[in-house]
């Protein structure tokens, strides 16, 4: 994989927009892991990993009132259309699940499945 100066310049302005890094490779053509992995090298500002950020509280979403989150903290309590995204550690007592609604045919919000499915760069050539 070869980085060229137009895709770092690219990189390093939408990482300093806070896009993510499935979205960032998307519109790169390249991994989430290559994104991550070049962000390290040109130490850019490390983010936080959105399943240790337990407890914190998040900018309320823009936008209509479905997308609005609910605190889910029992698993019980989660239906199929709710988003299963979990935050935190199950063994804590802030432990909770995301609750927003689900993407059709997924188990997460469009935020989480952004993050957990990430689209294949290219096929590989198993033939050899």
């Amino acid at each position: 994989m070869v980085w060229t100066d137009e895709m770092i310049r690219r990189l390093e302005e939408l990482w300093a927009k806070g896009t993510s890094a499935s979205v960032i490779g998307k519109e790169l053509g390249v991994s989430k892991n290559a994104v991550i992995g070049k962000s390290r090298r040109l130490k850019l500002p490390a983010r936080p990993s959105p399943i240790v950020r337990a407890g914190e509280k998040k900018k309320p979403a823009t936008g209509t009132a479905s997308k609005k989150k609910q605190r889910i903290t029992d698993i019980i309590e989660l239906t199929a259309h709710l988003c299963r995204w979990p935050f935190g550690n199950p063994d804590e007592e802030d432990f909770y699940f995301c609750g927003k609604a689900v993407v059709p045919g997924k188990p997460y919000c469009q935020e989480h499945s952004d993050i957990a499915y990430v689209a294949k760069s290219g096929s590989r050539d198993r033939a050899s």
